[in-house]
């Protein structure tokens, strides 16, 4: 518990302390939801469908060499979810890329209005990251069905 405890302070702060070759789920469920809780917002669960989505599409911009909200199909995040058989009532992604370590990425999210705002969404309730070659990020974030 405290090594979770730790690796949410440094995603936290971005001391960059607490690395990961690959995207940790406990590392990014920590700092995440340790953001969610300083707002008074509930914790979000890992969800093994969402990475799915988030690997998915992941593979598809390394595969075709782009890098876009929109799949090489044209679809977004909720035909993504469709797909794997997800039925949502609320759904947001956030992309990255190039940054080689889970602090960073996690930070340069916390930076950004648009990135943060879907990170504090009130109606998520699940999420997954995933991280493949060339530092490509994606984090998804979703209630199923309402």
């Amino acid at each position: 518990m405290k090594l979770a405890l730790m690796a949410a302070i440094c995603l936290l702060l971005g001391t960059g302390v607490a690395h990961a070759a690959d995207p940790n789920r406990e590392e990014a469920a920590a700092g995440l939801n340790a953001l969610r809780a300083q707002q008074g917002l509930a914790p979000l669960s890992y969800s093994r469908k969402l990475e799915r989505a988030a690997r998915g599409h992941a593979k598809d911009m390394v595969r075709n060499g782009f890098f876009s909200h929109q799949g090489s199909d044209g679809s977004g995040v909720g035909e993504r979810l469709h797909a794997i058989g997800y039925g949502w009532c609320r759904a947001a992604e956030n992309i990255a890329k190039g940054q080689p370590s889970l602090p960073l990425v996690m930070g340069t999210w916390r930076q950004s209005a648009g990135h943060r705002r879907n990170m504090l969404h009130r109606d998520v309730s699940e999420f997954a990251l995933v991280r493949e070659e060339g530092n490509i990020w994606v984090m998804v974030l979703a209630r199923p069905g309402c």
